[in-house]
């Protein structure tokens, strides 16, 4: 149906619904990702170097953001979109088979890392209008308050902070 794409279509006998996104099976697949994984908040969560785990990483996040720090949902968003594009950089660009996640919370501030084992530095690259890739960077520039990137004598960190209310 031409021109009705995202709008719901009527359900007849032996049709097929379309999976839509929905707060409360997110909450059920993040918490899910907690038990598997781990929590990011207590330590380092491993996980896979493959394209997979990027969602992973944002359940992770999300659950995090939204149900242990009680953070609104636009600082969850922003920091699920962040995470995914610093497991992106990691997954893509570094030959690494294990990244790991980790999330920090201090008065005023929330801090996600991404750890892998390349000592590669990421680069933010101006970006032009009609680019198609090369803007995880720029998100992160954009998006958080400060960022950066820690050498380790194996590898990195690169990590961003959001200033956040507390109440």
């Amino acid at each position: 149906m031409a021109g009705l794409e995202g709008i719901e279509q009527p359900r007849g006998p032996g049709r097929a619904t379309t999976g839509r996104w929905s707060p409360a099976v997110e909450d059920e697949q993040g918490l899910k990702a907690l038990e598997l994984y781990g929590d990011p908040t207590d330590a380092e969560v491993p996980l896979p170097s493959r394209p997979e785990s990027a969602a992973t990483a944002r359940r992770l996040a999300q659950v995090v953001v939204l149900r242990h720090w009680g953070l609104t949902a636009r600082m969850a968003e922003d920091a699920v979109l962040l995470v995914s594009e610093l497991v992106g950089n990691a997954v893509r660009h570094t030959g690494a088979r294990v990244f790991g996640l980790r999330m920090r919370r201090r008065r005023g501030w929330i801090r996600i890392e991404v750890r892998d084992p390349s000592r590669g530095l990421p680069c933010l690259l101006p970006v032009q209008e009609m680019d198609i890739s090369g803007r995880g960077l720029f998100l992160v520039d954009k998006l958080s308050d400060r960022w950066g990137v820690d050498l380790l004598p194996r590898g990195k960190t690169t990590w961003f902070e959001m200033r956040v209310t507390d109440r």
